[in-house]
């Protein structure tokens, strides 16, 4: 591990500050995990602290109370009953995974590093743990990945309300550098290019240049961006909010990495 943690200067026309610490929310999911792998490179670019988040779902724990709670498996389709003891040894189970998963991810790098395990619920535990310096990366699915192109619950809530800026990251489709592109809803070429927003080091180092995206409804932003395969979506608080109100899964069908800024 490094004690490197100097700060970095960044642009003091953009409210994005400097990274302080890159936060990896983990479920042990596909998605999560390749979240993971890019919060390690995130870190080690910027010399941050990179804390992985482990939370032990108190919401799924309290199920097994009930006394028709069962399991059904993904592929079998059997059930079986949904115990505390089950529930507590599945939980061990993907802990031990995501202590793996983060043993392998920075082995051979000087990176100063944690993982901080939680109880309670998913979202508000990571939003208590998340400040305005940090950068939260998740995967778009979590563990409801199996039923397809959808934004699970968790990573929801927290592109809505983390204090932070967000990135939200997608197994399924591989990143390349490419351009930021971001949303110009100007009336024309001159408004587009006074309205490039300005990008701090540590964001312009994963994307090649910005480039303006005019579109601002979800449908024209899923047809533009069909084809993407390079590069990352910027989007702030306030444009998302919008986009989820026209289509509450078009950020989930976006191929790229999307950037949330407050």
């Amino acid at each position: 591990m490094t004690n490197d943690d100097a700060p970095h200067g960044g642009n003091p026309q953009t409210p994005m500050l400097e990274v302080v610490r890159v936060l990896a929310l983990l479920d042990a999911s596909r998605h999560s995990l390749a979240a993971l792998a890019a919060a390690v490179d995130l870190a080690s670019q910027r010399h941050a602290e990179l804390v992985a988040l482990y939370v032990e779902d108190l919401d799924l724990l309290s199920c097994a109370a009930f006394p028709f709670s069962c399991e059904i498996g993904a592929q079998s389709g059997l059930t079986r009953p949904l115990t505390t003891d089950s529930l507590e040894a599945s939980i061990a189970h993907q802990l031990q995974r995501v202590r793996q998963a983060l043993a392998t991810a920075v082995a051979g790098r000087n990176l100063r590093h944690r993982l901080e395990v939680s109880r309670g619920q998913i979202a508000a535990e990571a939003l208590t743990k998340a400040g305005p310096g940090d950068v939260l990366v998740l995967g778009k699915a979590g563990t409801s990945e199996r039923w397809g192109s959808r934004l699970g619950s968790t990573s929801r809530r927290l592109i809505l309300e983390a204090p932070c800026t967000v990135l939200l990251w997608d197994e399924s489709h591989p990143f390349r550098r490419g351009p930021l592109r971001w949303l110009a809803t100007g009336g024309g070429t001159q408004a587009q290019a006074d309205a490039i927003p300005s990008i701090p080091g540590w964001l312009a180092s994963l994307f090649d240049g910005a480039a303006p995206l005019p579109t601002a409804h979800a449908g024209e932003l899923e047809k533009a961006l069909a084809h993407a395969n390079a590069g990352g979506l910027l989007l702030h608080r306030d444009e998302l909010e919008t986009l989820l109100r026209e289509d509450e899964e078009v950020i989930a069908r976006v191929p790229l990495p999307v950037l949330i800024v407050p």
